[in-house]
């Protein structure tokens, strides 16, 4: 028996579907041939049902107390019973018969299209929060993309009878529209994007229309804004107030750049006043003595010149005898001085040699470290000899002691004494 054109008794088996290539909503109504369309929403037990993958269809009961609903997901492919419809089952009583009809307004919603909008906002006043006097014309064009994900929510929010996309479209986009102009007014001020760069911000601004607007549209219209892309963003440059906007910024930049170089010297040169001072504190530590003397000759120098002046001839062409004197003395106690000091930096010994270190190779291991006395002893006992390889800081790879002179020459000096020739 066939679903199209075969009978059962006097009725007629529906197939409920949507056939909509592009749709939101789309409202189901039965075929021409069938005897109950003089009551459009008359549906019988026995109808298939088909659902694609990414619809949903709502069955819409009318009671007195309400409206009640079943909701088939798709896929589905199946005849109208009571155990796929709960609610039904609650209307239609037994009494009926399985073919009997019920009262239902049948609707196919698209949870996988993406709907898109364009909008386009007119020349709009923005401002720079450093210059509030200086309204700058900006226009904004761009693209909304939305679809639809909680479809229970849609259709609290939506009515579905006589629904119309174009008209849902166009409240989106007066309400869209006028949020977007408050975002972007807002935006100089709550993102630090100045007004003069706000052209280059696109990326950004999509992102920040979108995560402001996202929640809202859903609480209003029921869908998911899916997508925010502005086209463009443009100012009037043409406006005397852009142009005043423009100076003034530059002058700013100028003098912040300026500013700026200005703390950078300062810190440079602060930078180089303390290293100089942890080099000569450095030099000093390390010529601690000779910092000693300059300090010292400076105060001797200081004497001297006021022994010049005890010895000076007066006014009158006379040498001052106890002056002269006075000068004998002191040049005797600051020559002894200067001598003291020579002789105690003299007499400070310079520091030891740092003496060398190896490590030697035996029996394939590498042993060490030692120095030049313990290599000796490790020769007298026969433990180190010239087949062994040797290694010090600055040698690039390891090496046969007979071919380091200074290791060579060990050898050389510890060798046995030869025995005393035999009397003939």
């Amino acid at each position: 028996m066939g679903l199209f054109g075969s009978k059962k008794g006097n009725t007629l088996i529906d197939i409920i579907r949507c056939d909509e290539q592009e749709y939101l909503v789309h409202k189901w109504k039965p075929s021409d041939n069938d005897p109950f369309n003089n009551r459009e929403n008359s549906i019988r037990y026995g109808s298939s049902l088909r659902v694609k993958d990414g619809e949903v269809a709502i069955f819409v009961y009318k009671q007195k107390d309400g409206t009640m609903h079943d909701f088939i997901i798709g896929p589905f492919d199946e005849m109208i019973k009571s155990a796929n419809f709960p609610k039904l089952s609650n209307i239609v009583g037994s009494a009926f018969g399985g073919s009997s009809p019920f009262q239902a307004e049948i609707y196919f919603i698209n949870l996988s299209g993406n709907i898109q909008i364009k909008f386009g906002i007119p020349y709009f006043d923005i401002f720079d929060p450093r210059f509030v006097d200086l309204g700058v014309p900006c226009a904004v064009r761009g693209t909304l993309t939305f679809n639809l994900t909680d479809f229970k929510n849609f259709i609290k929010l939506n009515r579905l009878i006589n629904f119309d996309l174009y008209d849902f479209k166009m409240q989106i986009k007066d309400f869209f529209t006028r949020k977007v102009k408050s975002v972007v007014l807002n935006i100089p001020t709550e993102s630090k994007i100045p007004v003069i760069q706000i052209e280059s911000k696109i990326d950004e601004i999509s992102n920040i229309i979108k995560s402001k607007l996202h929640d809202e549209i859903n609480s209003d219209f029921g869908i998911n804004l899916k997508r925010v892309d502005i086209s463009a963003i443009e100012l009037d440059k043409e406006h005397k107030h852009y142009q005043q906007l423009k100076r003034a910024t530059a002058d700013q930049q100028t003098k912040f750049i300026d500013a700026q170089t200005d703390i950078n010297i300062k810190s440079l040169e602060e930078t180089m006043r303390i290293q100089r001072k942890d080099i000569e504190m450095q030099v000093e530590g390390k010529n601690f003595a000779v910092h000693q003397l300059n300090q010292q000759t400076e105060v001797l120098n200081t004497a001297a010149a006021g022994l010049g002046e005890i010895g000076n001839i007066g006014n009158s062409g006379t040498i001052n005898p106890a002056g002269v004197m006075t000068g004998i003395v002191m040049g005797g106690v600051l020559g002894n001085k200067m001598g003291s000091m020579l002789n105690n930096m003299n007499s400070t010994p310079p520091p030891l040699p740092t003496s060398a270190i190896y490590f030697i190779a035996l029996n394939g291991k590498q042993e060490g470290s030692f120095t030049v006395e313990q290599l000796t002893q490790l020769i007298k006992t026969g433990q180190f000899t010239k087949a062994h390889y040797i290694w010090s800081t600055g040698m690039t790879s390891w090496d046969l002691a007979t071919n380091l002179p200074q290791i060579s020459q060990m050898f050389e000096a510890n060798s046995p004494v030869p025995p005393p020739l035999s009397p003939i």
